[in-house]
């Protein structure tokens, strides 16, 4: 099947926005409290908006990362149905994960005075060589085009005006990446991945070589593979490996480029998919500004990858894959590693639970420890589970989860509940399933915690939600 995800249905995006003041540090409005959780959880951001095109108050889909002390992570506020929400936000912390700032990027949507009518898809990277944080995002434009854009800091808490990578078309699904190795030739470059929407999915890369500022023409791999939700990463040689979903294949495949961008190699397959289509079947109602429809309603859900790196440049992708289970009823959470990006092992499972436990794993938030390697390497894997598969809108219970590894993978920790349960009529609708996300992510301090920032909800008051991002208070230990 086609596992495909962000289509916007720009149509239905209405203009309609409410400017509301921007700050680098703003209080978080009063909530409704987290559901039950196996660890305590600190709130670090909120949706303060009232625009009438979102679903309010909504948090969905977190990238974050770290470099040395400080953890930022980025995401989307206020939720729209047809695609965006009505800005990106950030929280970051200076101190480990002791502490947290929060804002919303500047001039982006009609909140902020910017341009676009709706932003999506954030992701957050650094660039050690020029001192700049940089968040990626999607510009959704009233004439239907969606704009690769980032927003640039120097500490992580200030953040400047969209800077544009890609515009004049309909692109989708981008993430960033720098190279960090200061013995690489290729030291400050940094990468963007996305996908042609209007073209068929065709894979993009774009290149930075001053910090964001600027970026160069698109490139793509050799043999102009459709795809999307690459996420690439560097190698101490400067070599870039970009794992992703080649979706209407069933397959996850990867590029690589040697030459800091200048030519991408054509794409190897890493492992065919086979995926099992998580429950939650329900008739709801769609609005938009066409009218108010019935549709069938599946949990968004989809075989995008996560990707992490060692500090020896291997490459560790995951994903969820029902092949371990006796007649693909449900999903595990399963593990591909490369030390080049061209030849990848078999996929093996990460033991959450028995194959026979009936419980279904997805949308996992892959973190390595980048100072760790070979036999040593930390892991910490964040997942989202129903711990019954087999359920509608009305039974589902959705639990946010985390399993750690001390040695590459070789043996695990007993997995730990973060959150839940949740039922998904607590999610913001879309037109593709209700929402907490596309994809999230973690990220391990170096011989420290693993950090994560994940969307969580309560049950809403009337028309008004309760799900905002939350954090593990003093992060995650790495065990097993």
């Amino acid at each position: 099947m086609n596992h495909r995800t962000l289509r916007y249905g720009l149509a239905a995006l209405s203009a309609a926005v409410l400017v509301v003041p921007l700050a680098t540090a703003l209080a978080i409005p009063a909530q409704a409290a987290a559901p039950p959780a196996g660890v305590a959880l600190t709130q670090v951001s909120s949706d303060p908006y009232t625009d009438s095109q979102a679903q309010h108050a909504t948090e969905v889909e977190p990238d974050i990362f770290s470099f040395g002390s400080t953890i930022v992570s980025t995401f989307q506020v206020g939720r729209v149905s047809g695609g965006g929400a009505s800005n990106i936000g950030w929280s970051t912390s200076t101190d480990g994960g002791a502490t947290w700032t929060h804002g919303y990027l500047p001039d982006t949507t009609g909140n902020t005075g910017g341009p676009y009518t709706a932003a999506s898809d954030a992701t957050v990277a650094y660039d050690a060589h020029h001192g700049e944080w940089i968040i990626s995002y999607l510009g959704l434009l009233p004439n239907g085009n969606v704009d690769v854009a980032v927003s640039r800091s120097t500490n992580a808490t200030t953040w400047g005006n969209p800077v544009i990578v890609a515009t004049g078309t309909f692109y989708d699904k981008n993430w960033t990446v720098c190279d960090n190795h200061t013995a690489s030739a290729f030291y400050g470059h940094c990468y963007t991945e996305f996908d042609t929407a209007a073209s068929g999915d065709r894979e993009d890369m774009s290149t930075s070589t001053d910090g964001g500022a600027t970026w160069g023409a698109l490139k793509h791999p050799a043999d102009n593979p459709a795809g999307i939700g690459g996420q690439p990463l560097v190698q101490p040689n400067g070599t870039v490996v970009v794992p992703f979903s080649s979706a209407s294949s069933n397959q996850i495949r990867a590029f690589t480029s040697t030459n800091g961008g200048s030519s991408w190699t054509s794409s190897v397959l890493v492992a065919r998919t086979t995926h099992h289509t998580v429950a939650g079947l329900d008739a709801d109602i769609i609005h938009s500004s066409a009218g108010s429809t019935a549709i069938p309603q599946l949990l968004r859900e989809s075989v995008l990858p996560s990707a992490e790196i060692d500090a020896s440049g291997k490459v560790y992708v995951s994903w969820a894959d029902c092949r371990f289970r006796s007649g693909c009823t449900s999903n595990d959470i399963i593990l591909s590693t490369s030390t080049t990006g061209r030849t990848w092992t078999s996929p093996v499972r990460v033991p959450i639970d028995a194959v026979t436990s009936g419980a279904d794993h997805f949308t996992p938030g892959l973190g390595v420890d980048a100072s760790t390697s070979g036999s040593t390497t930390r892991i910490g894997l964040t997942y989202y589970y129903y711990p019954v598969a087999k359920c509608t809108s009305a039974t589902c219970q959705l639990d946010v989860g985390y399993i750690s590894s001390t040695n590459g993978g070789t043996t695990w920790s007993a997995p730990t509940q973060l959150a839940g349960p949740m039922q998904t009529t607590w999610l913001p609708n879309t037109t593709q399933g209700r929402m907490f996300g596309d994809y999230i992510a973690t990220t391990v301090l170096a011989g420290g915690n693993a950090i994560t920032v994940v969307p969580v909800a309560a049950a809403p008051s009337g028309s008004t939600f309760h799900m905002a991002m939350y954090t593990p208070t003093g992060g995650l230990s790495i065990t097993g």
